[in-house]
């Protein structure tokens, strides 16, 4: 099916977390054959069950088949050497949102996977797609492909080339994401926060501020935003879903290239990820779950 829709066929995923098994999910439910990769054996048995639990909820739920379910999970491999990555023709980064992390990950995809047209991606939500593209032999090869949370359910997709991205690979990349993904993609610069963080985090960041002012109470806030504006869910708790480290980290890149007040993370925000409360993932952030 896929090989009529584009020319990406086998998929390298790295990191198999919230954000990289939803789009391993997402790839293998389209068709693709898709790789895995994990630090650690551990990791990678988490990340397997987190992938095999999230498919058998969506049969469960009649959002696919069993029949689906199953040729999903026979698309999927898993490895912690990305040796293994060789022959694939796309390549999605999706570990913790740090510059340094990030770049060598790059750097050891260019020396391994051999196919030379084959793209290197991005999910980054905020650190700018040059500094990783410049990394690399391929530069023109490199580009920004932003999912959002959960992806098996969001319809967006931010597409970020760099200075250096050949409009032959911004075509591929489109390519993959409205025509095999079935996901809807916006064109953003490659400038810190792209679109859609670069308007949302100014917005959680008031609401942290807010709250740390005493002006309201964390309840009146987040029901403000969704009786009064229709919001689906309120700032705080969108915190919480997000992860409140990764919010920092936004907000912190974004504050490093504009240099804007207001993208500055907030005392009782950075001090809540100093403690390990980052929202869901960890059971406690603005709010408690079980």
């Amino acid at each position: 099916m896929t090989d009529t829709l584009t020319d990406i066929a086998r998929v390298g995923v790295v990191g198999c977390g919230q954000m990289g098994a939803g789009i391993a999910e997402v790839c293998a439910r389209a068709g693709l054959q898709v790789m895995v990769a994990e630090t650690t054996g551990e990791a990678l048995e988490i990340g397997r069950t987190r992938l095999h639990n999230s498919l058998s909820r969506a049969a469960e739920r009649g959002k696919i088949s069993e029949a689906d379910r199953e040729a999903a999970q026979e698309r999927l491999s898993f490895t912690t050497d990305l040796g293994e990555f060789a022959d694939r023709d796309l390549v999605i980064e999706a570990v913790v949102e740090n510059e340094q992390v990030k770049t060598e990950i790059f750097q050891v995809l260019d020396q391994v996977v051999t196919r030379r047209d084959a793209i290197l991606a991005s999910n980054t939500s905020s650190i700018p797609l040059v500094r990783l593209a410049v990394a690399t032999t391929r530069p023109d090869l490199v580009i920004g492909i932003h999912f959002f949370n959960p992806a098996p359910v969001q319809q967006l997709v931010e597409l970020i080339p760099a200075l250096t991205t050949s409009e032959g690979t911004i075509s591929r990349a489109l390519a993959l994401v409205e025509k095999a993904l079935g996901k809807h993609a916006i064109r953003a610069q490659d400038r810190s926060g792209f679109v859609v963080n670069a308007l949302l985090i100014p917005y959680l960041l008031a609401a942290v501020r807010m709250f740390e002012s005493g002006i309201a109470s964390r309840e009146d806030i987040d029901d403000g935003m969704v009786l009064g504006c229709a919001h689906p869910m309120g700032p705080l708790r969108l915190a919480d879903l997000i992860g409140l480290d990764t919010v920092v980290s936004v907000a912190t890149s974004m504050y490093e290239e504009y240099k804007e007040p207001l993208y500055a993370a907030p005392p009782l925000l950075q001090r809540m990820v100093d403690a390990g409360r980052l929202g869901r993932k960890t059971g406690s952030g603005f709010y408690v779950y079980a």
